[in-house]
């Protein structure tokens, strides 16, 4: 396909930097960053958006992984098999994703979102403190458990993977929400990787596209990863609420036909 124009370009840069933003706060930039993909490469085939959305996003869950470590240091004996593992359900799911139509998962993604959201208003203590439910051998079986699923996901299809990452090790595994952002950070930056082994090597990254969301997506996550840090748990976990409400709010419009 051809180039976008500039302003397009503009655009999709503005709309790279607030999903890498999200990203780093949170998780979720994709429900940002594909939305205004799929508007400003119309002419593109659904394995080029999923293929430059990743480009761009590697960027800045890497910023994001890399700042967290520093200022968080979370625990590694968790964090790397759960990426690991995370990493090779991504390539299967990509592989999966190549073929399947997209609009399928709209409902699950829905369903899903509810549920955490639900969730997270109903149990405000939540996420506030790390209160580990397993330890040992059974904490990092249910973390790799975790990564696969969410991997697999995340290669297929892949917008809200980060949310998922964060409310799965703060509901399932206990930790705050801080310490759950920095973890998920590294196991999203696997499924990134993941799910760029498969589309890459095809042809499907849109380099001009790739390479504007690439830039603003790791200016985005660098200031994302400061603010959660600078402003704790407590914030995370509101701007979780308000992004997932408007998730909720988007994929329920687009299902119900309102834009």
């Amino acid at each position: 396909m051809a180039d976008p124009e500039l302003h397009v370009l503009v655009l999709l840069g503005l709309a790279g930097f607030l999903a890498g933003w999200v990203d780093a706060v949170v998780g979720g930039g994709g429900l940002v960053q594909l939305p205004a993909l799929l508007l400003g490469m119309p002419g593109a085939t659904p394995a080029q958006v999923l293929a430059t959305n990743k480009f761009g996003s590697v960027w800045g869950t890497a910023t994001a992984s890399v700042t967290y470590y520093r200022r968080i240091r979370p625990d590694l004996r968790t964090a790397l098999p759960m990426a690991g593992v995370a990493y090779v359900g991504a390539v299967g799911g990509a592989l999966i994703g190549l073929h399947i139509p997209k609009s399928l998962f709209n409902p699950i993604i829905l369903v899903m979102l509810v549920v955490v959201g639900a969730y997270t208003l109903l149990k405000p203590s939540v996420g506030e403190l790390t209160r580990l439910r397993w330890s040992g051998a059974r904490h990092t079986t249910a973390a790799v458990l975790t990564g696969f699923v969410i991997g697999v996901y995340d290669g297929a299809l892949g917008p809200g993977t980060g949310s998922f990452l964060v409310f799965a090790l703060v509901g399932l595994l206990g930790y705050a929400f801080l310490e759950a952002s920095a973890k998920a950070k590294i196991a999203n930056l696997a499924t990134n990787l993941g799910a760029l082994t498969v589309f890459a090597p095809g042809g499907h990254v849109v380099w001009t596209v790739g390479a504007v969301m690439a830039v603003m997506n790791l200016a985005g996550g660098y200031v994302g990863a400061r603010t959660a840090v600078a402003r704790g748990s407590r914030f995370v976990r509101v701007v979780f609420i308000v992004v997932v409400t408007a998730f909720v709010i988007r994929i329920g419009g687009d299902l119900l036909g309102l834009w």
